[in-house]
């Protein structure tokens, strides 16, 4: 009966010893992988046409009277007018004219430096449209005013792109697939594999101008953090 008694305890022991063991083996390899980890980017790029545009037409007129200004400035408004609406502007878009902005040049004048015309006036003739395309088409064409005898003071343009949010999702899982691969990649090559995401950013988005004046280019980079395993 001793004797079985013996072997009985000797069992336990062992056992106890093995599962000893297994459990200062786990904690081991925990303690060596838990800082096994990876940290990539992930960047997704695309082009897209803006779907708004405001175009400024900015007229400047000098005089020492203000009668003659506002003719003129009312006269080059009618031209530039017409000339949109003869391109088909006016059905592709909103055609607005701003109020006169009028300075008073004498106003603010210090010693004997007079300004050559009392008065200056500015105008805006704005075209607003979601046909981005043809006005940037059409801005291209613009010095066909001068045969018209129109010299602009400016003559610029605000391309927007409004409908980002209805990218982000697509943008955003491919960003985090790129950055996947190139942690598989990094893994590879230390004989690794990636296991699960430990650490994952919302990811950085910019909206850019591209060299084409109607398009942008919208960027998203995502860091994500990957823990490894053998």
């Amino acid at each position: 009966m001793e004797k079985y008694e013996k072997i009985i305890v000797a069992a336990i022991v062992a056992v106890g010893l093995l599962l000893l063991g297994l459990c200062i083996k786990g904690g081991i390899d925990n303690f060596t992988n838990k800082d096994r980890r990876v940290t990539v980017k992930g960047l997704a790029v695309k082009e897209v046409d803006s779907d708004k545009v405001v175009w400024t037409l900015r007229l400047r007129e000098s005089d020492n009277e203000l009668k003659p200004i506002f003719g003129r400035l009312n006269n080059k408004v009618k031209i530039i007018q017409d000339y949109l609406k003869e391109k088909g502007v006016d059905k592709k878009g909103e055609i607005t004219v701003s109020q006169f902005d009028v300075t008073d040049n004498l106003a603010n004048v210090w010693g004997d430096d007079k300004p050559r015309y009392n008065y200056s006036v500015d105008c805006s003739v704005i075209v607003s449209s979601n046909d981005t395309k043809f006005i940037s088409e059409l801005v291209a064409q613009s010095n066909d005013l001068i045969d018209r005898d129109i010299i602009l003071d400016s003559n610029s343009t605000d391309y927007d792109y409004t409908k980002f949010q209805q990218l982000k999702p697509e943008m955003m899982a491919e960003a985090i697939s790129n950055a996947e691969k190139t942690a598989k990649q990094f893994a590879e090559n230390s004989h690794s594999k990636i296991n699960k995401i430990v650490e994952a950013g919302q990811g950085e988005f910019s909206i850019e101008d591209s060299e084409i004046p109607y398009k942008k280019n919208v960027r998203v980079v995502s860091t994500i953090t990957y823990s490894l395993k053998d």
